[in-house]
């Protein structure tokens, strides 16, 4: 009722401003959203050599990737082994993906044709393919981190 009594032109400002705080709001979330997405596609990848053994005419590695930002459904990266003098020996394309958002999964992949003994350090080279969450290879590397658990050196 007492809406009915007050001049027109008081109900249409009340009006305007709901729908601007509306607005206002709005934008809010979506920038809160954005900056989200952005900070996801920025959280690191963390490759650990975490074991080498031995298996047959290889030097078997096992691999935890941490991903703690968004999902990727291919992620392969390009390793070099190198021998204790620091000559590389061999060099391996391994798919490590998919990974999913905020996991930790574990690889497990060969070094064919070295024994682990000829290995002293394990080389991030490239990733050669990152697709599903950020804009390219160049920002999957740039967020890639490596560590060891292995007793050997795994840099990138």
């Amino acid at each position: 009722m007492l809406a009915l009594r007050a001049p027109l032109y008081r109900r249409r400002i009340g009006r305007v401003a709901l729908d601007t705080a509306a607005c206002f709001a709005l934008s809010a979330l979506l920038v809160v959203s954005a900056l989200a997405q952005d900070a996801s596609e920025k959280a690191p990848i963390k490759l650990q050599l975490n074991k080498i053994e031995t298996a047959g005419e290889a030097c078997r590695i096992t691999m935890v990737i941490d991903n703690k930002g968004s999902g990727l459904k291919s992620y392969k990266v390009d390793l070099f082994a190198f021998d204790p003098e620091g000559v590389a020996q061999k060099r391996v394309a391994v798919e490590l993906g998919p990974l999913p958002p905020k996991k930790t999964i574990v690889k497990i992949f060969d070094f064919p044709g070295i024994a682990c003994n000829k290995v002293g350090r394990v080389l991030l080279n490239d990733v050669l393919t990152c697709d599903g969450g950020d804009p390219g290879r160049e920002a999957c590397l740039e967020r890639t981190e490596t560590d060891s658990k292995a007793g050997l050196p795994f840099d990138r």
